[in-house]
């Protein structure tokens, strides 16, 4: 598993190299509502106003979670973009009941082109990506790209809900995507009146890196976010140190900026829990030594926390709050 990705400029120019020939032999129409004669509908995106068919059918799944935020709206895409490596269907346990076929694996941070071009789809959902018009550019004449709606502006920072309206629209199920939203939004203030108690505290989010170092999120991702919509304040000097990017890594001398009234961390590598209970930095940190430091050793749940879209926030819900309420009641 990846912190989530950090930009990357260039990586994708070998693929628009051969992109029109690809785009060529798939034989895609350039008039996205022609195949059922239907008539199109806008998108507003980052990157300019899109046009997609009325109701699309065939749907590839390209963004950060996009294709978790497809099924619940009651879409399966014919393609996904494996983010966060689960294998099998690419998507996260908490939907992989709503996936009948078998989706083609299509790359994340360099998407096969050639692979979605032969996928003919009718839209291409790509809501929390890396915000670069390279990417778009190249595959936007596979199909109308469904890119990140006006106002992202932090690399993958797409929210939940933002996800869910944005993949709504694109799909013409906007009444189901209110609802989705509608239901969670009542979640996180029914937990938020259950536990008034983390509106008195601070919290920060790291991650342990492959290279044994650590890295932090910043609000602007979904896992910071996720608590502070709890009710949790983040106040810390780490959203400066990220510079507009959701993550950050830290220097062993900025570990400490980790410390709050709770420390959330996980590694980023499976199985790598139990060096983080050894690690003397990490233990080092106030939170540790007051026992107010929580380390996701669950790897269905350090996913769930990872996904951001609002089938996975349901899920991380359920197995976060009762640490969190466990930690502050040390």
């Amino acid at each position: 598993m990846n912190p989530g990705p950090l930009p990357r400029v260039g990586v994708l120019g070998a693929a628009a190299a051969s992109l029109l020939l690809v785009t060529s032999c798939a034989g895609q129409d350039p008039d996205p509502g022609s195949a059922d004669g239907e008539g199109t509908r806008t998108v507003e995106t980052v990157h300019g106003d899109v046009e997609v068919p009325e109701n699309p059918t065939d749907v590839v799944a390209l963004g950060w979670s996009d294709a978790e935020a497809a099924l619940a709206l009651g879409v399966e895409p014919l393609g996904v973009a494996d983010w966060l490596e689960y294998g099998g269907n690419g998507v996260g346990p908490w939907v992989d009941d709503l996936v009948e076929g078998e989706p083609v694996q299509l790359g994340t941070m360099e998407p096969n082109v050639e692979a979605t071009a032969n996928l003919e789809p009718d839209v291409i959902l790509d809501t929390r990506s890396d915000l670069s018009q390279e990417r778009y550019d190249m595959l936007a004449p596979v199909a109308p790209v469904v890119g990140p709606p006006p106002g992202v502006e932090i690399t993958y920072g797409t929210t939940w809900q933002q996800q869910t309206r944005q993949v709504a629209t694109a799909l013409n199920e906007e009444e189901r995507g209110e609802e989705v939203v509608t239901e969670l939004e009542d979640r996180f203030a029914e937990l938020r009146e259950e536990h008034p108690e983390f509106a008195d505290h601070t919290i920060a989010v790291g991650a342990y890196n492959y290279d044994g170092g650590f890295g932090a999120y910043v609000p602007g991702d979904s896992r910071t976010d996720l608590l502070t919509d709890l009710g949790f304040e983040y106040d810390s000097d780490l959203a400066d140190m990220a510079d507009g990017a959701f993550y950050t890594d830290l220097a062993s001398e900025d570990v400490e900026a980790l410390d709050a009234d709770l420390t959330v961390v996980f590694p980023l590598e499976a199985g790598a829990a139990g060096e983080l209970e050894s690690d003397p930095v990490l233990q080092g940190l106030e939170s540790a030594q007051d026992d107010r430091l929580i380390v996701l050793d669950d790897q269905d749940l350090i996913d769930a926390f990872s996904s951001g879209s609002a089938p996975g926030v349901h899920a991380a819900l359920d197995g976060i709050v009762p640490l969190l309420t466990e930690a502050l009641e040390q």
